[in-house]
């Protein structure tokens, strides 16, 4: 995977952000833009969570985008709760993947944030896959997935979670009869079990729908 530093422009200035690209020869099949944990608890777009997400993505064939949040990094800005976050994944979303297929990640907060993202953009672009980890249904008002993009929605957790737990996921997701893929043994930060998580997202995209 080749990697390339960018730098966007958010409502809260700079966006720092990281480009990966598939190999020369694998299909490009889109643009993966990726969110990252809570920004106040050491939360970037280096997380090795992220990582696996972004690694996974370039895998099947998409450009894989992962940035910094506001205040994070290099990245302008202050916490903003989740509102300015989501900002700042629109605005990454619009300079990066202004067209053609895209498809939305996250981790934790992230994918509290993705939900909202996937929620704001329905209307209008339907992206074509979601992915989200160790979701903070606990912690935050995570959006429901809209209807049709539940076959295309990819929700995984583990089932040690000690930051979220699996109930909280559970709970959110009943309502929507939205699958959740549990990962045995898997704690929040899916130590010794990435390779797994990766293959689990790879199969995913894998998919057809």
């Amino acid at each position: 995977m080749q990697s390339q530093r960018l730098e966007l422009t958010g409502s809260a200035g700079l966006i720092e952000a990281v480009r990966g690209v598939p190999d020369a020869g694998v299909p490009q099949r889109g643009v993966a833009v990726i969110a990252h944990p809570h920004p106040l608890f050491g939360g970037t777009m280096d997380n090795k969570v992220v990582q696996t997400l972004a690694r996974a993505f370039v895998a099947c064939g998409f450009v894989a985008v992962r940035f910094n949040f506001r205040g994070v990094g290099r990245s302008a800005g202050s916490y903003d709760a989740g509102q300015g976050e989501l900002r700042d994944m629109l605005d990454v979303v619009r300079q990066v993947a202004a067209d053609g297929p895209l498809a939305l990640a996250g981790f934790s907060f992230g994918a509290f944030v993705a939900s909202h993202a996937l929620s704001a953009l329905w209307a209008g672009r339907q992206p074509t896959h979601a992915v989200l980890v160790g979701t903070a249904a606990s912690n935050f008002d995570v959006a429901p997935v809209p209807e049709a993009a539940r076959m295309r929605t990819l929700v995984i957790h583990g089932e040690s979670d000690d930051v979220v737990p699996l109930a909280a996921v559970l709970d959110w997701a009943r309502p929507q009869l939205l699958p959740v893929t549990v990962v045995p043994s898997g704690e929040h930060f899916f130590h010794g079990q990435l390779p797994l998580l990766k293959g689990l997202v790879v199969r995913h995209l894998q998919a057809a729908f």
